[in-house]
């Protein structure tokens, strides 16, 4: 435990001293501070694209669900992310990278107006408080277990580490810590499997390996749960705050892209030996004589089935993902609701800095800009609310997935029609795709007893029509309502509602008077 806790220790000194330190190239100014400037390098758009797929949830929510209930259970949430990468290096790398938008959102008001930039920055604020929770609850456990704190206090402690360097370095910090956390996740997921495979073997039980694909046809195996996965996170993942920030972040739209594809492979490789260990992981936990209980098995097995100085390069991946996302979730949510809520806009050409030789003067210091200094201060009150949700429901994996369902269901149906059916994407369908879409998820959220096969312990009306048997199911029909409404309204009203042309770069052609088209 000693081994660890020094492990521990070492990772997050590392973390706090790299975002602190990248600090500086804030300089006062907002643009660096959410989108780093726009100027990362395809290393660091490659790593911090990989680190926001390989999350704590996508690695013990992965290893709780394989052990669970086989391969495809928790392989999906990697695999799911992966695609992800993928489908936006095919597709929408590019074209979103050479837009220049600062946040989300902003698609959604050059395309649609400033109505619908609102909706979806509060689907996509809601989300992402799910996200940053999860990573709170992987963060909280295992203070929990090798510190010896509650679950509780670990939940406020690594919360309050990632809030202090985000508040300080943005993207910056979030881009740099995370080639660290790239880093340390590949060598603890190689060296874990290959210790597995050599010490104990690989023991796949039956009917829980990767050849029983009966676990993504068969709905008694949980095939709806584990295909909702792989969609909710191949496609929700698309609209995801923080991840666009990252593809905005790139130097260019042909990094963005290739960033994309190494990001993926790189989510494959790390993420998928980690749902293989799961599988053997209750054989070796039963030969050393050691129950699980309630615990995550991955740290089960790292406190009963390895040498130390292994689970402490595991463990330190862990933490080092939770920071990662953690990191972007409050960053990217803060600067949504500063910026496309709030409405706050900042004159791009004119650096805050400039005027002061790039000196800044503090985290909240009067030489930031207004859009810096408000997405700070939220990333107070977004903190304090992934805290609740942790504490709340605390189960990694259901977190992750429904974070991007919510998405999935409210946000990507427009963002794809406004790049892809430019034509026809107007306003009322947009707006009407969304809230179609989220109160559809809503909707059977709040009447399933369980969500991606764990308890709805957060808002959950009893009753005799849906139950568990259903599950998985919402993810597909509230995208199908989002669709269909969308295609619908939008053939409804292109006779009385334009769609608004944009140009190569995002910008719109036609500029209706008395609406700020300013970046």
């Amino acid at each position: 435990m000693g081994v660890i806790t020094y492990g521990l220790a070492a990772v997050i000194v590392a973390m706090l001293a790299i975002g602190f330190y990248v600090s500086r190239k804030v300089n006062g100014d907002s643009v660096n501070y959410i989108v780093a400037g726009r100027g990362l390098i395809l290393p660091l758009a490659a790593a911090t694209l990989m680190a926001q797929s390989l999350d704590s949830n996508a690695t013990l929510g992965n290893t709780d669900l394989t052990s669970a209930a086989g391969f495809w259970a928790g392989a999906a949430l990697p695999i799911g992310l992966a695609l992800c990468l993928f489908l936006t290096g095919l597709f929408f790398a590019k074209p979103m990278n050479r837009m220049n938008l600062t946040t989300l959102p902003d698609f959604f008001r050059r395309k649609y107006g400033r109505t619908s930039e609102i909706v979806a920055s509060f689907i996509m604020s809601v989300a992402y408080a799910f996200l940053l929770a999860g990573n709170l609850v992987a963060g909280g456990y295992l203070f929990e277990i090798f510190v010896g704190t509650s679950f509780e206090l670990g939940v406020f402690i690594i919360a309050a580490l990632v809030l202090s360097y985000t508040l300080a370095g943005g993207l910056f910090a979030v881009a740099y810590t995370d080639v660290l956390q790239a880093g340390v996740a590949f060598v603890g997921s190689i060296a874990l499997i290959v210790f597995v495979a050599t010490q104990y073997g690989i023991t796949i039980p039956a009917g829980m390996g990767p050849s029983n694909l009966g676990q993504l046809t068969d709905p008694s195996q949980g095939a709806y749960i584990n295909l909702a996965t792989i969609v909710a996170l191949g496609l929700g993942d698309i609209v995801a705050i923080d991840f666009m920030e990252r593809v905005f972040a790139a130097d260019s739209p042909e990094t963005a892209q290739k960033a994309c594809f190494i990001g993926g492979a790189g989510t494959l490789i790390i993420g998928v030996p980690f749902s293989i260990v799961a599988l053997s992981a209750n054989s070796i936990l039963a030969s050393l004589g050691v129950e699980a209980g309630n615990q995550a098995i991955l740290y089960t097995l790292l406190q009963n089935a390895v040498p130390p100085w292994l689970a402490a390069i595991v463990i330190a991946g862990i933490v080092a993902a939770s920071f990662s996302t953690s990191d972007g979730a409050i960053l990217g949510t803060s600067s949504v609701i500063a910026r496309n809520i709030g409405g706050i806009r900042v004159d791009e050409s004119t650096p805050a800095a400039a005027a002061d030789g790039g000196v800044d003067d503090g985290i909240l210091g009067n030489k930031s800009d207004k859009l810096l200094t408000v997405t700070r201060l939220m990333a107070i009150p977004i903190t304090l609310l992934g805290i609740f949700f942790a504490i709340q429901v605390s189960a990694t994996g259901m977190l992750l997935v429904l974070a991007f369902d919510i998405m999935l269901a409210g946000a990507f149906v427009p963002l794809v029609m406004g790049l892809y059916w430019s034509d026809m994407a107007n306003t009322p369908a947009a707006l009407t795709s969304m809230l179609a879409g989220s109160a559809t998820r809503l909707f059977f959220f709040v009447l399933l007893p369980t969500t991606y096969a764990y308890e709805n312990t957060l808002l959950y009306i009893p009753n005799d029509i849906f139950t568990a048997a259903f599950d998985g199911l919402p993810t597909f029909i509230a995208a199908g309502v989002s669709l269909v409404t969308f295609v619908t309204v939008a053939y409804a009203t292109k006779e009385t509602h334009e769609a608004r042309s944009l140009n190569r770069e995002g910008r719109r052609t036609i500029v209706a008077a008395g609406d700020n088209e300013e970046e």
